[in-house]
């Protein structure tokens, strides 16, 4: 593949808050730890301090949630003091999900690779947080395939993880491509997250990456601390509030609202919020209530069925983990934003927070089409009545441009107000209105133009209409929307290519043309 490299900001696709904390704007550096370069991972490596304790919990956790697979990586490396592992997680989307799940994934295995090369003393491991107690089936039932929909129906409730994936038999008689890796994932296995581990261990197993399901009584025994404290203090809810408020005073939205308790339910076909009580906690929209000291003893007994929600997730995930960063979209660093302090009080260590890479991948035939529309690679960002527009009047064999003529009219119209008022103050209000019908009118006649030229280029209008459509799905990025199949199919290489072509401390657009 052909690469090219483009800044996020011409993409328009990015918001400010992300873009000034990947510029490093001063104002921000409040709300996060590190910055994510070498300098940043030096200094980390440093703080991070990991129980050995903790260390044997992870591998044997490990060990039992691959012993199902002929071939597994070898844990024992995770107990040494210097490996670290370097983390990015999604949901468990069929199929992979959008194009973009793949990106994070080699992009945390290009970091480790990367930070090995820097940091010969200590090894890294990649790691893919499966978001296993997620239980927005709507976020994960379909995936994109040759411009079609796919979409998994199911009566199945609670976290997706735990769900039969067998269902996906009927999906399959749909699916006209072969799937062998994905049939075998669905069909021979008896829960989602199973299925996951067993496809991405298929996919990229060899490049070190390690799946890892949270959802497991001896992790959540680890983060008891953190449960109990936030169940009965409610602590983490009043320093994410005054960490949004910050954030807010600097002209940002806060991405996710903290609740008093940060945690859900989690049982068989149920997983809900957990909300105070006057006399204890309930679980939202059930009957089931615990008074203080049944929620003390269910949870010294049974920690697995406390299941934290966004805000508390990424703090599970650094008390399990001897993590040194997590690598996310601008979405998830927009949240970890206002999560630093819960991790200053519980005095763990904040991770590296860390852009995944982007990209477009762009087949030959779409470049020659690109090539004969003469757009350059920003151009394809611009909104498709701006670029029609930009087309139209670059090809058109007269110019399109009336605003010097208004202009002037304006000028001239401006110059008759100035002596009127003179003569009669009353006639400035009706001359003002006139001039605002002569622009409304010029408005009028320019897209009159416009769209009378955009007719004799039907056929150059058209192509870069379904250049866009192609492009961008629904009117978003093509990693949003496209699921990897899309190229791999075609590519066996590709998910190789990736791995050869991403550079993890690349914070700029990619785009990618197949050769």
């Amino acid at each position: 593949m052909q690469v090219s490299c483009i800044p996020l900001a011409h993409t328009r696709q990015f918001s400010s808050l992300f873009q000034a904390f990947i510029s490093g704007q001063e104002n921000l550096k409040p709300l996060y730890g590190e910055f994510p370069d070498l300098v940043g991972f030096r200094k980390q490596i440093e703080q991070k301090k990991f129980d050995v304790k903790k260390r044997q919990t992870l591998v044997s956790v490990l060990e039992k949630q691959y012993a199902e697979l002929d071939s597994k990586p070898d844990f024992r490396v995770l107990l040494d003091e210097k490996t670290f592992t370097v983390t990015s997680g999604h949901q468990l989307n069929i199929f992979t999900g959008p194009l973009y799940v793949i990106f994070k994934l080699v992009t945390a295995i290009n970091l480790a690779r990367r930070l090995k090369q820097e940091f010969p003393e200590y090894t890294f491991v990649p790691m893919y947080w499966m978001a296993t107690e997620d239980h927005d089936f709507e976020e994960i039932n379909h995936f994109r395939l040759s411009g079609k929909t796919h979409i998994w129906h199911t009566q199945q409730k609670g976290a997706v993880g735990r769900m039969n994936p067998k269902e996906l038999a009927t999906l399959f008689k749909e699916i006209p491509e072969r799937l062998p890796l994905f049939e075998q994932a669905y069909l021979q296995h008896n829960t989602l997250a199973d299925a996951v581990r067993y496809y991405i261990h298929e996919l990229l197993g060899a490049e070190g990456l390690i799946c890892i399901d949270a959802d497991d009584r001896e992790l959540k025994a680890e983060f008891r601390p953190v449960i109990e404290d936030d169940l009965f203090n409610h602590t983490a809810f009043k320093l994410v509030q005054e960490a949004s408020e910050k954030l807010e005073a600097l002209g940002y939205k806060q991405q996710v609202t903290p609740r008093e308790i940060n945690f859900f339910y989690l049982n068989e076909g149920i997983r809900e919020r957990l909300v105070p009580d006057e006399n204890g906690v309930r679980v939202n929209d059930t009957r089931l209530t615990f008074k203080q000291d049944k929620i003390q003893q269910l949870l010294d007994q049974s920690p697995e069925v406390f299941s934290p929600n966004v805000i508390l997730r990424p703090v599970y995930q650094e008390v399990i983990l001897p993590n040194l960063a997590y690598l996310g979209g601008p979405g998830e660093l927009a949240y970890w934003l206002q999560l630093k302090p819960v991790f200053d009080h519980y005095q763990i260590p904040y991770p590296i927070l860390m852009p995944r890479n982007f990209a477009m991948i762009i087949s030959q035939a779409t470049q020659r089409r690109i090539q004969n529309l003469s757009l350059t690679p920003e151009e394809l960002f611009e909104d498709e009545a701006t670029l029609r527009r930009q087309y139209v009047e670059k090809h058109a064999a007269y110019s399109l441009d009336i605003q010097p003529d208004l202009q002037q009219m304006l000028d001239a119209l401006e110059a008759m107000r100035t002596k009127a008022v003179q003569v009669n103050p009353t006639l400035d209000g009706h001359i003002k209105a006139e001039a605002q019908k002569l622009r409304n009118w010029a408005d009028r006649l320019d897209r009159r133009l416009v769209a009378s030229e955009a007719q004799k280029q039907e056929t150059g209008v058209r192509h870069l209409s379904e250049l866009k459509a192609y492009l961008f799905p629904g009117g978003g990025l093509q990693e949003r929307t496209d699921n990897f199949l899309n190229f791999y199919l075609a590519n066996p290489a590709f998910i190789s290519q990736l791995l050869d072509l991403f550079d993890p401390f690349c914070y700029e657009f990619y785009m990618l043309t197949e050769a």
